[in-house]
């Protein structure tokens, strides 16, 4: 088997409680002025001090998360408040939707074009409400998950470029980021809107964005679900199809539901096969669907979370069903992924990479890395280990 398994949970527990959050703990804090640092370069320096509402929230719930699955550490919840406070006095306007981006003193900077803004409060306010048993976090976790919900079928609003009504199309990212966001407030629902909300969820993302044929999943599609050929009705997000399948074996789980969670594991081993680079290894970052040159001119680059979130639902997809094809799959991601990201002298992991595997921008965090895909798939590879490992014995 390669890899013991006792071993990866000590890797992984390791990797995150003594490597991972002591970066963000020593080089994130704005104790001045609240919340947090994101831009850092390699040895954690800050070197932009704006503040992004989505990597904000996350750090939120990535400490906020660990009081409430790990241990309530008091310099965890200083942490997790530091960045709770600020957001509730600077991250919203007047009708409660969230910003995209504010100064570092909490200015808006960019408007609240972006639903994923509150899709991460929602989130963060949640985990932090758990937490610190505030009742007015509860109330702004509440708030922007109606922002959401009321959102959804048109997640930019007035912020829309598009014209209306000529290209009609919707996005994998909706659906998706609901069913998980939807689990994570899971305590604050009742169970009639939570199992209503991962049902649509699940069955969207499954007969709309999945590709029966090619069990692939696709980025955008028409409303009822065909295919539109375009950039961007052809576009392939290897990362974002991963994630989806493991948020999608997670919550078929809680119905012991083992024909979902195979079909999830069918499309995660389908999207490996087709995006993995044969010549250089690591995953690509985005796809044309027919083979055509992609958009992105950064197609190519292999993105740090990418790697995780395919570390997450191998391992997950391995605990869930046994296949050996997981296994197989997750030990060539892990050689991979621990070999070109982690970084040994500084800590913490590098996020972009060329296509060859050299470090293409040696930040550890700026406008889209933040404190959230490196802790949260480490604690949930732990996790998995540690169940596995303990289900062998």
């Amino acid at each position: 088997m390669g890899h013991d398994l006792k071993a990866l949970a000590e890797l992984y527990k390791n990797a995150l409680l003594n490597d991972v959050l002591p970066f963000w703990e020593k080089h994130s804090l704005d104790w001045q002025q609240g919340g947090y640092f994101t831009c850092l370069d390699r040895e954690g320096k800050v070197y932009d001090t704006d503040k992004f509402i989505w990597l904000q929230n996350r750090q939120v719930w990535t400490f906020s998360m660990l009081c409430n699955q790990l241990e309530k550490r008091e310099n965890w919840m200083k942490i997790a408040s530091n960045g709770a406070k600020f957001l509730a006095q600077h991250g919203r306007d007047d009708d409660g939707n969230w910003y995209f981006a504010l100064t570092r003193e909490g200015q808006p900077l960019v408007q609240p074009y972006n639903i994923f803004s509150d899709c991460f409060a929602a989130m963060a306010f949640s985990q932090y409400a758990l937490a610190s048993n505030e009742e007015w976090a509860k109330n702004v976790a509440t708030q922007a998950y109606n922002n959401v919900l009321r959102r959804k079928d048109n997640p930019k609003g007035k912020y829309n470029k598009t014209y209306p009504n000529t290209r009609l199309m919707k996005s994998l990212a909706v659906p998706m980021i609901l069913a998980n966001l939807t689990l994570e407030m899971e305590w604050l629902l009742s169970s009639e809107t939570l199992e209503n909300v991962l049902d649509l969820t699940v069955r969207e993302v499954i007969s709309d964005f999945l590709d029966q044929e090619r069990g692939l999943m696709y980025e955008n599609v028409a409303p009822d679900g065909s295919h539109i050929d375009s950039f961007e009705g052809r576009v392939i997000n290897p990362g974002h199809g991963i994630e989806a399948m493991w948020f999608i074996m997670d919550i078929a789980r809680r119905k012991n539901d083992s024909k979902t969670i195979n079909k999830a594991v069918d499309v995660v081993l389908n999207i490996l096969n087709y995006a993995w680079d044969s010549e250089y290894g690591g995953l690509y970052y985005f796809m044309d669907a027919e083979g055509h040159p992609p958009q992105q001119l950064e197609w190519d680059q292999k993105l740090w979370w990418v790697h995780l979130e395919s570390l997450v639902a191998l391992a997950m997809g391995y605990r869930l069903t046994g296949r050996k094809e997981c296994w197989e799959w997750y030990e060539k991601m892990h050689d991979y992924a621990w070999s070109y990201f982690a970084d040994a002298e500084y800590g913490e992991w590098f996020g972009y990479l060329n296509r060859r595997g050299e470090v293409l921008l040696n930040l550890k965090g700026g406008k889209w890395k933040g404190c959230f895909h490196v802790p949260r798939a480490l604690y949930l590879c732990w996790q998995q280990f540690e169940a596995l490992s303990s289900q062998k014995q």
